[in-house]
């Protein structure tokens, strides 16, 4: 691991996103892929069950907002599917592991791969530079972009569905296990747009309200332009706050990451849902 400077974490308060160089092994990155494909070997999701995830707000709250099975993913390891992955009989129309968006939300606590890495000594010491205190780990998910068929992943802020007060108590570690390029959808940010706070929340809709969630609030405008790439090697990570972030439609070409939120435990209440 790269060692952390200083003047790095002021950066990242400045920014809101930090590149961290080589901070994760070859050898780690593999085997978080070589798990995840035993993982999905052993897949089995009833088409009742069978959630197309979606970063458009009306999808969202139709697809997510009404499943319970996205809903109580938190302490549970759950498969998430590309839009157009299945016929109308629930049935794959592509091999299931290409239909796959995301693998959510709670890795970090039942994989023993992911666990060990999650909770790694380097991290622990990241998250003590930080300023974490008994840091605890709000969610974890394996995010795949698919080459082809997937979409984009449009400007959000992750506060939006893990708000906490004060603002921007989670950290986000965006792990590259393949290189991330402009190419092949690596994200991009609107440095220092963290500090703006957030204007919209999903929240949880009354008991037997259909669909299970709303937002409050409207997205801040912004310009493409405002946007910058952050291509990053295997290995290198990300490290996020509440700032907006996008990627692009996949191309010909994927990528793989591992994301993990943390937070100290005396800031959760988190109050997203």
């Amino acid at each position: 691991m790269a060692f952390v400077t200083e003047e790095q974490i002021q950066q990242f308060h400045e920014d809101g996103f930090l590149v961290l160089e080589e901070f994760f092994t070859t050898e780690e990155c593999d085997a978080m892929r070589e798990q995840i494909d035993k993982i999905i070997a052993k897949m089995d999701v009833p088409p009742h069950c069978r959630t197309e995830f979606s970063t458009d707000e009306e999808e969202q709250l139709q697809a997510q907002g009404s499943a319970d099975y996205f809903l109580t993913s938190g302490d549970k390891i759950r498969f998430f599917f590309e839009k157009g992955v299945f016929d109308e009989k629930g049935d794959f129309l592509v091999p299931k592991e290409k239909s796959i968006n995301k693998i959510g939300h709670a890795l970090h606590a039942y994989d023993p791969i992911f666990k060990q890495i999650t909770h790694s000594s380097e991290v622990q010491e990241l998250g003590r530079k930080l300023g974490l205190e008994k840091p605890v780990v709000v969610q974890s998910m394996y995010i795949f972009k698919q080459p082809g068929i997937g979409g984009e992943v449009r400007p959000h802020q992750d506060a939006t569905f893990l708000y906490t007060e004060p603002l921007g108590r989670v950290l986000g570690l965006w792990i590259a296990l393949e290189n991330a390029t402009q190419e092949n959808s690596c994200l991009w940010f609107i440095p220092g747009s963290h500090t703006n706070g957030i204007t919209r929340r999903m929240v949880r809709a009354p008991p037997g309200t259909i669909p299970c969630t709303h937002f409050i609030g409207s997205e801040q405008t912004y310009q493409d332009s405002q946007f910058i790439p952050a291509p990053i090697r295997k290995g290198f990570s990300q490290l996020l706050n509440c700032l907006f972030h996008l990627s692009t439609p996949e191309t010909n070409v994927g990528h793989w990451s591992q994301t993990v939120d943390y937070a100290s435990r005396r800031d959760l209440e988190i109050k997203s849902l």
